[in-house]
């Protein structure tokens, strides 16, 4: 860096670098909009068309920025129901051009539609027959006119300074290609269970993975039948290891038709209803409670816990007879956080000038 450029960088103030930052993002969000009311549905139809249809793999192919672009679009695809994969262009006409059949789709980027790599390996996927969708600025580009399909983004404004680096015009080929692989997962009707085959780690994985994998089986929770009293419901569940808040009741079939928890047991010693304790738990339980079906995703029992702020849910049969239980202290990092309250202000403070 020249010794005016660091003199310049030291004169920028934190208000001027939050106005640049706040105008980076309004330039590409403008941007955004602006392909998004030019996207043309006859090519943009037949490219969701040959997608779709696609037999073989989507080969995602850019070179540069356009090239990392390529790589999350690839990503998006294949984690939506869409087998894709990526191919670099400088290393394809150096043999790695033997993944591509003729059965595939190849999706390829390029701003300029001429970038040499890209350009170099067309006449060899002419020759092999593979559908190329490209998105690209200019449709009459050495790209554009080889593709048999091509999605044009037109002018754009790059965001930087010098209005040379890769930003809105990587940023709108994102978009596009975003747009490509969820029209296409849609069609595909690709849903929540699909989603979970593809993601079965981190936060994500979790949520969409069965409440079965997750709850505390049955042997580990607290059951007991409806009709015994509090006190002998208390004994007679207790259960080793980790400890339920809450005693699954059931009936003579086994069905679940109440819970009875340990706020439960609380609030009849803060109210003086020791008595009770000796009377059937049928008459203090919470009848009918909510509950969730095995098999259903981690998410919905989130959800329905956060909705009714509730610590535990019972896990039942198709038959409503309990299998196991969700606790708290088992979701508690899955559950939505409430926003925080806002600091108050600063008391103002009232200065007096002069006598």
């Amino acid at each position: 860096m020249s010794m005016e450029a660091a003199a310049t960088a030291e004169n920028l103030s934190p208000f001027e670098q939050l106005r640049f930052a706040r105008q980076v993002i309004l330039t590409e969000s403008r941007a955004l909009a602006h392909v998004a009311d030019r996207l043309d549905g006859e090519s943009f139809g037949r490219a969701v068309r040959l997608i779709f249809e696609c037999q073989g793999s989507v080969i995602v192919c850019g070179m540069g920025k356009a090239g990392l672009v390529g790589q999350k679009i690839m990503a998006t695809l294949a984690s939506t129901g869409t087998p894709s994969h990526g191919l670099h262009p400088a290393e394809a006409i150096h043999g790695d051009l033997g993944r591509v059949r003729r059965c595939d789709v190849m999706l390829m980027l390029s701003q300029s539609g001429e970038t040499e790599e890209i350009v170099r390996l067309l006449p060899s996927l002419v020759e092999l027959g593979v559908p190329i969708v490209a998105i690209t600025a200019k449709a009459e580009s050495t790209l554009g006119r080889t593709a048999l399909v091509t999605i044009e983004l037109g002018a754009l404004e790059e965001a930087c300074a010098l209005g040379l680096a890769p930003s809105t015009s990587t940023t709108a080929m994102l978009a596009v290609g975003d747009a490509l692989a969820l029209v296409v997962s849609r069609m595909r009707h690709f849903g929540r269970e699909d989603f979970a085959r593809f993601h079965p780690g981190g936060s994500l994985g979790y949520q969409l993975s069965k409440v079965d994998q997750h709850m505390r089986p049955l042997d580990q929770c607290r059951v007991a039948d409806q009709g015994q009293t509090v006190r002998e419901v208390l004994v007679a569940a207790r259960r080793p290891g980790r400890r339920t808040g809450a005693t699954m009741l059931v009936d003579a079939t086994g069905r679940l038709t109440g819970i009875f928890t340990d706020s439960d047991l609380a609030r009849l010693f803060e109210r003086h209803r020791d008595a009770e304790l000796d009377g059937p738990i049928a008459g203090v339980m919470t009848e009918n409670p909510l509950r969730i079906v095995s098999g259903a995703m981690m998410v919905e029992a989130v959800s329905r816990m956060a909705a009714r702020k509730i610590s535990e849910l019972p896990v039942v049969d198709a038959d409503g007879r309990p299998v196991g239980l969700i606790d708290i202290t088992d979701v508690v990092a899955l559950l939505p956080r409430e926003p925080e309250p806002a600091s108050p202000a600063p008391p103002t403070t009232l200065r007096v000038v002069g006598p």
